[in-house]
């Protein structure tokens, strides 16, 4: 059985001087123009009480360029600077669904920027061990895996360690390969990273934790320097150097356990969780940033779906952790997170809480998924 996969392959790039200048004004011409035509829609609502939308603000951008002052915005990639439009547009978007702010204007001190590219012509595209971008040329790639597929676009990222990536979007048929056909459900937790109904156990690693006495060190170090020079500037990119090692790390430990676990089960049962909400708890705020539960989630749903499998969230305040899954029994008491132990008072089954709740996620999920069918 034949599938059809898009998938996002990022790779490290070594632009030479001329091409690491015309990346940065790519990088500035977007910033540009997206703030310009934030404070242009901002104004007609304010002045006129009129909408602008993506459509106008495409036509505008083609007669701005035709000012000798902004004749700068013709040295770049154009399908970039359609993209800032979009990125606005679906700020706007966003805005009026209530899932964000109303949009910010974008500043050059944010040391991690990227553009997208659009495929137009065959300008984007593998030559040998490099890449063609739209006016920047063939930059030399490190490889980490072949490009198979089509391309649609690429985004090119500037890290706050001075580093330079390409993301390449591309979409390919492949044969489908099933998963072993198991079921499992997964409690989430910050002592542990999770327990499964299987009764397996894997820690958390603690990234942010295991390297906080370097990261102090390196900020210190930071502090002590003139904002602005040049050895505030070099010690800046050592801080981004260890947040940067610290993503990675994160990033690898959650690839690797979630292709795992898409490996070897069909059905994956987890909870809904209102990460924004349990964030504003202080004392667990950095133990719940670290662990990256959102991110897992996303991880294991697109691997899950690859292999022919499915992802099943159930909502957010089921009872998992203090409903016994022998008998139903609902016990109050185990809404005390202190409690990792305990006996159901009406069948007598010796439950451990995470298991249990894993156990109960499951079967939960299951019977929703009853009901759908």
């Amino acid at each position: 059985m034949k599938i059809t996969i898009k998938r996002g392959l990022k790779y490290r790039i070594y632009p030479n001087k001329e091409q690491r200048i015309l990346i940065n004004k790519t990088l500035g011409c977007g910033r540009f123009v997206y703030n310009h035509f934030l404070r242009i829609r901002m104004d007609e609502w304010k002045y006129n009480h009129k909408s602008i939308f993506y459509k106008d603000t495409t036509t505008m951008l083609k007669d701005l360029k035709k000012y000798p002052e902004y004749s700068w915005l013709k040295e770049v990639d154009s399908t970039a600077l359609q993209q800032s439009l979009r990125d606005l547009q679906k700020a706007y978007d966003n805005f009026f669904a209530k899932r964000a702010k109303f949009p910010r204007f974008k500043s050059k001190h944010n040391h991690t920027q990227s553009y997208r590219s659009q495929l137009t012509n065959d300008n984007i595209r593998v030559v040998g061990n490099q890449i063609q971008l739209p006016k920047i040329g063939r930059v030399k790639t490190k490889f980490s895996r072949e490009v198979v597929g089509k391309i649609s676009n690429a985004t090119v990222t500037r890290t706050a360690s001075g580093k330079y990536f390409v993301s390449l979007c591309i979409e390919y048929e492949t044969d489908l390969q099933p998963s072993a056909g198991g079921q499992v459900g997964i409690d989430v937790g910050i002592k542990s990273f999770y327990s499964d109904s299987n009764g397996n156990v894997v820690e958390n690693p603690k990234f942010l934790a295991k390297y906080t006495k370097k990261l102090i060190r390196e900020q210190r170090k930071l502090s002590r320097k003139k904002k602005g020079s040049g050895q505030w500037d070099k010690q800046r990119v050592r801080v981004a150097r260890v947040y940067e090692k610290i993503s990675n790390t994160r990033n690898d430990f959650q690839h690797k356990l979630s292709y795992s676990l898409a490996s070897e089960n069909s059905f994956v049962a987890v909870e809904k969780l209102n990460i924004k909400g349990m964030v504003k708890n202080k004392k667990l705020a950095k133990a719940i940033s670290d662990a990256a539960w959102g991110m897992f989630f996303t991880k294991l749903d697109y691997k899950t779906k690859e292999r022919g499998g499915e992802l099943i969230k159930i909502p957010t305040f089921y009872p998992s952790s203090q409903t016994c899954h022998v008998c139903g029994f609902q016990n109050p008491i185990v809404k005390d997170l202190s409690v990792r132990d305990w006996v159901c008072p009406q069948c007598g089954e010796s439950l451990d809480r995470d298991k249990n709740a894993a156990i109960n996620i499951l079967k939960k999920a299951l019977s929703m998924k009853m009901e759908v069918a």
